[in-house]
């Protein structure tokens, strides 16, 4: 189990209805952002797709994957949070904690109640 961060459209991430965010869409803002690395795992209809950043503090790769309208990371970085929130004004989309609370173009929390 662990703490999620996502990229959403929705009021609220869980909300089982809403705007989502496609995955042509959401790879194209991936591509576009000059740090964030496209990357395939696996092959055929079992592929994965993941938006990935070297974080050299914690000295391995963080991953955000795209699934059912949304993009998600467990336990990210403020820096990955700032590239999420940079890859979310290119969508039309916030970030947003499982709990609710929404993150800047800093990495830093907002509250859920801020835009």
């Amino acid at each position: 189990m662990g703490y999620d961060i996502h990229l959403t459209r929705r009021r609220y991430w869980f909300d089982p209805e809403g705007p989502e965010i496609g995955f042509d869409e959401w790879r194209a803002a991936v591509a576009a952002d000059p740090v964030l690395e496209l990357v395939a795992y696996g092959e055929g209809e079992q592929v994965e797709w993941w938006a990935e950043l070297f974080d050299p503090d914690r000295g391995y790769r963080e991953g955000m994957w795209w699934r059912g309208g949304k993009a998600s990371v467990k336990h990210p970085s403020r820096r990955f949070r700032a590239r999420m929130h940079a890859v979310a004004q290119q969508l039309g989309a916030r970030v947003q904690g499982d709990d609710g609370e929404y993150y800047d173009e800093h990495g830093d929390r907002i509250g859920p109640d801020e835009d």
